[in-house]
């Protein structure tokens, strides 16, 4: 069974640096969170807003231990006015037998305006 883990959180800034470990603490989270591996990751779609072009988030999962083999996507998010700016979200297909009440899910930084009852602190 594939299951769905949803997470977002915000960079400061446009720099490649800010974008890979922001990103990096996400995908931790939601590993540790759900007691996920990455060789149980199915695939990993990114989205960024507009404002963020300084590093393709999937970047940041290649220079974590075990996604090498973890099919990864980047796309840009639709700008919606009034959405949080400097904005990357991720979509883990992660193939688990939990239910999907079970999961947990991250919104971090100014992320967490878009899932409240999903928001989380940075660890």
């Amino acid at each position: 069974m594939v299951r769905g883990i949803r997470g977002a959180t915000t960079a400061d800034d446009n720099d490649a640096a800010e974008i890979v470990s922001r990103t990096q603490e996400l995908l931790r989270i939601l590993l540790s969170a759900n007691g996920a591996k990455p060789e149980e990751i199915a695939s990993a779609i990114f989205t960024v807003t507009d404002d963020l072009d300084a590093a393709f988030p999937a970047v940041a999962a290649r220079h974590l231990g075990g996604w090498e083999n973890v099919p990864l996507l980047c796309a840009r998010e639709i700008p919606v006015p009034g959405a949080p700016e400097r904005c990357i979200r991720v979509l883990l297909h992660w193939n688990t037998e939990l239910p999907a009440a079970a999961i947990q899910h991250a919104y971090l930084r100014g992320a967490r305006i878009l899932r409240p009852e999903w928001a989380a602190d940075p660890q």
